[in-house]
């Protein structure tokens, strides 16, 4: 049995051979990132039958390489960059290059054995790709919302004591037809009244009194024309970005609706559709880890514990050991699931009840919940609480 090592990198890959005794067979040679690059690496590497193909998950510029290589059969390792660097810490390496590294992963390989990784599901691919897209949208939308209130603190301050929260149509229709205070003194109240604001209908005369009537005391300092460009800019950029979250919302709704864990997972309470698909982008197939605690450790709610000889750290602090966004809006639920769900909420009360502090107790329920998710995509069966079955 051979191990390859591939260090990936932009442009330009290095593989490098060893065989079972850690004893290198191909020194680091370099291989293009291009069709021409892939055939060198095909000739280089041998045949599929005796080989396994380890590589780092470097950001994403591993892909096309793994795709291409487990459509011809190889079997690949995609491992977390965090064992290969540990592994290279235990003979106390200090060279880091490109060629070392892929010694280094070839070597890891030989006397690890990683498990290869499952080929490419297209399915849960586009699914990932559209989480990503949801995710860089909701930073975006947040962006703009901030750039906006920092303006209106200096156009127009009292505007959020009317419209509480700048997120909503309201508030964009409003300052893209009245960008600062000095404009709303010059509106119209009844043609401001009459005005509708998106899906809720006309604004209504109480709510244009009160705007009109906190133009007319305002402390505002700036209203130029530099400030209502900038105004309207961020109102027009708020209203495209919610536009293109709600499709993209739609779409990971239809694509986890398609794959065929969404259904038994969605039997859990308090899961949607919506956050089974962003699970199952962030996370793949549960089932493919060791076991729930695994699973667990991975999102990041499983205590990191550090303590030695006499010293007892009053906190221990949850750190995730893989993906770190699945505990961030729209990833893996939290108040909402324990608020649905009648079990879980049940033994978050009862923890509560025992005087645990409530962070301490959502970590605990969040961690049950993954426990309840990896049982359901094992079986590949609806989740039935306990008291169900003894029922």
């Amino acid at each position: 049995m051979r191990f390859a090592g591939v260090d990936i990198a932009r442009g330009t890959h290095i593989v490098a051979i060893a065989d079972e005794a850690s004893t290198l067979v191909l020194k680091s040679t370099s291989v293009t990132d291009d069709a021409g690059g892939y055939e060198r690496l095909i000739a280089l590497i041998g045949s599929p039958t005796d080989i396994l193909v380890v590589m780092e998950a470097t950001g994403h510029y591993w892909r096309n390489l793994f795709a291409y290589l487990c459509a011809r059969g190889f079997q690949c390792a995609v491992v977390n960059p965090l064992r290969v660097r540990r592994f290279a810490q235990e003979d106390l390496r200090r060279a880091k290059t490109d060629r070392t590294d892929a010694i280094t992963i070839a070597r890891f390989g030989a006397q690890k054995r990683p498990e290869p990784s499952p080929p490419p599901d297209r399915d849960l691919d586009d699914l990932r790709q559209l989480v990503q897209l949801h995710q860089r949208l909701s930073q975006d939308y947040g962006d703009r919302i901030r750039q906006l209130h920092r303006l209106l603190v200096l156009v127009f301050p009292e505007f959020t004591q009317v419209v509480r929260t700048l997120d909503s149509q309201r508030a964009t229709a409003l300052l893209s037809r009245y960008p600062t205070a000095q404009a709303f003194r010059e509106a119209d109240t009844d043609e401001l009244a009459r005005l509708h604001c998106g899906g809720r209908g006309a604004l209504g005369a109480a709510r244009a009194a009160s705007l009109v009537s906190a133009a007319a005391t305002s402390v505002a300092q700036y209203g130029s024309t530099a400030y209502d460009v900038s105004v309207r800019a961020f109102c027009a950029d708020l209203d495209t970005l919610r536009k293109s979250l709600r499709d993209a919302e739609t779409q990971i709704e239809k694509s986890g609706r398609g794959h065929a864990l969404a259904a038994v997972l969605t039997s859990i309470d308090g899961l949607g559709t919506l956050t089974v698909g962003v699970l199952l982008a962030r996370l793949g197939d549960p089932a493919h880890f060791r076991n729930g605690a695994a699973l667990a450790s991975c999102v990041g709610v499983v205590p990191a514990i550090s303590q030695s000889g006499q010293v007892r750290p009053v906190e221990l602090p949850s750190r995730p050991s893989g993906t770190r966004r699945c505990e961030q809006p729209c990833g893996c639920p939290r108040s909402t699931a324990i608020r649905h769900n009648p079990w879980l909420r049940t033994y978050y009360q009862r923890l509560i009840a025992r005087g645990k502090p409530p962070k301490l107790a959502i970590v605990a329920s969040m961690r049950k919940l993954l426990t309840a998710i990896y049982s359901v995509a094992k079986s590949r069966r609806p989740f039935v609480p306990n008291d169900a079955r003894e029922a």
